[in-house]
């Protein structure tokens, strides 16, 4: 029963977080707002508390573990973990970081950034994707609850990285085709359907 609320959880936070992403979401924000353009800040704040009751539930529903890695491995995995924050620093500060949060669409209108290819995202197309996924699969300990929200989180990411592909693809044409021709999505040397 707790794999199933948990699921239901991240299913709903999951359904919400997408259409808030979508063109449709943000078109009817700046509807509403009379041209103001905080949806990006007000959308970043709210994904963030929104999950907060998934890592509440996975914190309080009955819970048994999978499995738990003792030292030395237990160093290494932690060492992996603080290497992937570091990597998860550098990724997004290799991007337009205030416009990431949505602060600079405070003051100068929102407009499509650069496309990124320098720095880890020579390496993978979604560095943020690959090293937050490092980050939750090297915890040395790992529960039922965490697990679930684990492969939860994982599925969610695959998912939403195909959608922002497509994104991406309709805002730099031919220039990220050819970026993603050349460069593996989440995992470095790993290119799939290159002929």
């Amino acid at each position: 029963m707790n794999i199933f609320i948990l699921l239901l959880a991240l299913t709903i936070w999951g359904i919400v977080h997408s259409f808030l992403a979508s063109h449709l979401a943000k078109d009817l924000f700046h509807l509403q707002a009379g041209g103001m353009d905080f949806y990006r800040l007000a959308y970043n704040i709210f994904a963030g508390i929104s999950f907060l009751p998934v890592l509440y539930l996975m914190a309080t529903l009955p819970d048994q573990a999978v499995y738990q890695v003792s030292a030395p491995w237990s160093w290494l995995m932690l060492g992996g973990q603080a290497f992937a924050v570091l990597m998860l620093v550098a990724a997004f500060l290799q991007t337009d970081s205030l416009s990431f949060v949505g602060l600079r669409q405070l003051f100068e209108q929102e407009k499509t950034g650069a496309l990124v290819t320098r720095g880890l995202y020579r390496v993978v197309r979604h560095p943020l994707y690959t090293f937050g996924l490092l980050f939750i699969w090297l915890s040395p300990s790992v529960s039922q609850n965490s697990l679930t929200v684990y492969l939860g989180a994982t599925l969610y990411t695959l998912i939403g990285a195909y959608f922002e592909e497509r994104k991406l693809l309709r805002d730099f044409g031919e220039a990220y085709a050819e970026y993603k021709r050349k460069t593996p999505m989440l995992i470095p040397g790993l290119v799939l359907g290159r002929k």
